[in-house]
């Protein structure tokens, strides 16, 4: 965003829904003269520019000869009308709502570019709003998340950070953190004063604050569970109900359900939802020995992936039993955390549920299901998402619910804030340094939490976060 190429307001314009056949297209402009522009291929170019902010005009996108008659139409539509400084980007801006055909898109927006435009570079329309104020680094990383999200959940999450909630919670964390500073810059500049000094450093407060942020850094790995999502795979000897489960868990038939051993010779892929968290979930080949060299490399690849999942559902037919194989492959050191599917639990011939220390297996949990009718669905799903965001096997998550970090980037930032007043509690325990270093911590504290909120951010730190939107963004 700081190249040779970049202008603030600047008028730039970009195709903002993706290029398919749809009802409804949507072609963004912002930036200084934008309506009047925008006026040069509009039908009705006084009523536009007469318009108010936050107003639609109906009319005609046209093109227009030398003599400035229409000379074609190329479609009817919606203009948006959007006022500086009561727009997204703070700027000036219209918004043109036409046909979602991919042709009369592409054609608003090469009329657009031929008429002083220029065309937007990726998340430029974020990131004016974010240097005009309009919105903070969470606000605007937020935009990019809830465009990514793959789940209800992970939407919510990311509308919550839109909404300011992780900016409020950083903001409150700053205020208390500068007058506890302030407190003790006092104390520095006054020294005689003994009686001040003792009183000037709350060093529970300071531990309160550690807290806060040391929340905000457990909650993460969840937090990153929800947005990156998780690969779980199913994994166990033929005829388990691997598939049956498989399909159970997208809730369609998607895999082959067969009493045929060896139906399921490779894998099959497929995103779900598992309580929210966006998984890629894996149905994988019956392990057994086998001659056939395509059933083979099916096992061979079950092996690999289920090495590599994050968590693992392995399934017994609980009317046979775990056999010596599958003691071996649940005692693999290597194992990822396993949730063992004592699957068929309907039949009336099922065993028990084995225990992990009596049966030699290293499972995390056990759980009896029936794939087939959907009993014990529920427990297993729980379980499942607590291990994968390692909270308990009830499924719940740790972390703050209602604000969190959202990125990579935030949560270093935070490491950070946190890592400097961790020493300062530290210091002001034993004393050996005096206030001076206290002071030093506590501001490189508040920088660190700046550049969570954008108010201390590097070029390249916005060129990172803004190149990786889409254009309409």
């Amino acid at each position: 965003m700081t190249s040779a190429g970049y202008c603030p307001q600047e008028p730039i314009a970009a195709i903002a829904t993706a290029l398919s056949p749809a009802a409804i297209g949507i072609v963004r402009t912002s930036g200084r003269g934008s309506i009047e522009l925008a006026a040069r291929i509009f039908s009705r170019p006084a009523a536009l520019l007469k318009a108010e902010g936050n107003s639609l005009v109906y009319g005609w996108i046209v093109e227009r000869g030398a003599d400035g008659k229409i000379e074609s139409r190329i479609d009817e539509v919606m203009l948006g009308v959007y006022r500086e400084p009561a727009s997204f980007t703070g700027e000036e801006m219209v918004e043109i709502f036409c046909h979602g055909g991919i042709s009369v898109v592409k054609s608003v927006q090469a009329l657009l570019l031929r008429s002083g435009f220029r065309q937007a570079l990726r998340g430029e329309f974020t990131f004016r709003a974010y240097i005009n104020g309009k919105a903070d680094l969470t606000r605007a990383e937020a935009v990019k998340e809830i465009i990514d999200s793959k789940t209800n959940i992970s939407r919510g999450k990311a509308a919550g950070r839109l909404a300011g909630n992780l900016y409020r919670k950083i903001d409150l964390i700053k205020q208390d953190l500068t007058r506890l500073l302030a407190s003790i810059e006092v104390a520095v500049e006054y020294p005689e004063d003994e009686e001040t000094i003792a009183d000037s450093f709350d060093l529970e407060a300071l531990r309160g604050i550690l807290g806060e942020l040391e929340g905000l850094l457990s909650g993460w790995r969840s937090e990153r569970l929800y947005q990156e999502g998780a690969r779980v795979v199913l994994a166990g000897r033929t005829n388990a109900g691997k598939s049956s489960l498989f399909n159970a868990l997208l809730k369609e038939d998607r895999s082959i359900v067969s009493d045929v051993e060896g139906t399921t010779r490779d894998y099959l892929e497929n995103l779900a939802s598992l309580d929210g968290i966006p998984v890629r979930l894996f149905d994988t080949a019956g392990l057994r020995e086998t001659d056939d060299p395509v059933e083979g490399e099916g096992v061979l690849r079950s092996r690999t992936l289920a090495g590599e999942a994050d968590i693992l559902l392995y399934l017994v037919d609980s009317t046979i039993g775990l056999d010596d194989d599958d003691r071996k492959f649940l005692s693999s050191p290597t194992l990822p955390p396993a949730v063992l599917v004592w699957n068929k639990c309907d039949k009336e011939n099922s065993l028990p549920v084995p225990s992990g220390g009596t049966a030699g297996g290293n499972w995390k949990l056990a759980v009896s299901v029936s794939a087939k009718t959907g009993l014990g669905m529920g427990t297993l799903i729980a379980g499942a998402k607590g291990l994968l965001t390692g909270g308990s096997t009830d499924g719940h998550s740790s972390g703050s619910p209602e604000a969190a970090l959202g990125s990579e980037r935030q949560r270093a930032a935070c490491a950070a804030a946190a890592e400097r007043i961790s020493h300062a509690v530290s210091t002001a325990g034993t004393g050996e340094l005096g206030l001076d270093a206290v002071v030093q911590d506590l501001e490189d504290a508040l920088a660190s939490l700046g550049e969570i909120t954008g108010e201390v951010t590097s070029d390249d730190v916005l060129e990172s976060i803004f190149s990786n939107f889409c254009v309409g963004k």
